[in-house]
């Protein structure tokens, strides 16, 4: 093997190196940001849920028997 084949090695080593930590930081990050916006959403869909003000579901509208009467 030559000398300059392993410089070449060694730079496409620190290349690819570079590059797996900026896609690792990246992925990270788009990781995090997604977690947090799926956290918000489903937290403001679930917003008013437990105090009975949304849906105002009101059971005697879907009542089957209410059709015979």
């Amino acid at each position: 093997m030559k000398p300059s084949d392993e410089i070449i090695r060694q730079e496409a080593q620190q290349q690819a190196e570079k590059a797996f930590d900026g896609f690792m930081y990246w992925m990270k990050k788009g990781t995090i940001v997604s977690c947090i916006f799926l956290a918000i959403v489903v937290v403001g869909c679930n917003s008013g849920v437990e105090d009975d003000q949304y849906p105002a579901y009101n059971g005697e509208q879907y009542d089957p028997q209410g059709m015979s009467k």
